[in-house]
């Protein structure tokens, strides 16, 4: 039986830190579909199907060398429900600090009654980007700011194209 897991954020860039939770997950199943929330309300830097191309190109052969399979979608319902929609037995979540702990605890338990067979795993961040966060990041690069040590190399490429 193959597991697959379900890792969901918005990706507005992949950083090294999601790039960590991908490759921890990758342990975890066979089969990982990292799912694009796609917000109408937000204003995204790059478009889904940009952010889709960054994360295939930076993890797809990382995960192929530890024996798990990428996918990568797009959603713009609940997670929970992308989750069961595309099969997934756990959801992956990270967790930086105690504030990200309380919510994701909160979310783990509202998760688990909508969708008992969905199990969340929360997993901690290296200590070399448990300080990176997405919106740090672009504001960074907003600025003209080097963001090489927080994304891989064709995020930062793409940061420098986008706001050129």
């Amino acid at each position: 039986m193959m597991r697959i897991g379900f890792y969901p954020g918005s990706f507005d860039p992949l950083t090294n830190g999601h790039l960590d939770m991908i490759e921890a997950a990758a342990a975890l199943c066979d089969k990982l579909v990292v799912g694009i929330g796609v917000h109408p309300g937000k204003a995204p830097l790059f478009t889904a199907a940009e952010r889709a191309a960054m994360i295939v190109a930076t993890c797809e052969a990382r995960l192929a060398d530890r024996g798990c399979t990428l996918a990568v979608t797009t959603f713009d319902t609940l997670a929970v429900n992308a989750a069961a929609a595309c099969g997934a037995a756990l959801m992956i979540r990270g967790l930086r600090d105690g504030t990200d702990l309380d919510y994701e605890l909160q979310l783990a338990g509202m998760n688990g009654a909508m969708a008992p067979a969905i199990q969340t795993v929360l997993l901690p961040p290296t200590g070399r980007t448990r300080h990176i966060a997405a919106t740090l990041v672009r504001q960074i690069a907003a600025l003209s700011g080097d963001v090489t040590a927080f994304v891989p190399a064709v995020v930062a490429q793409a940061l420098a194209a986008k706001l050129a």
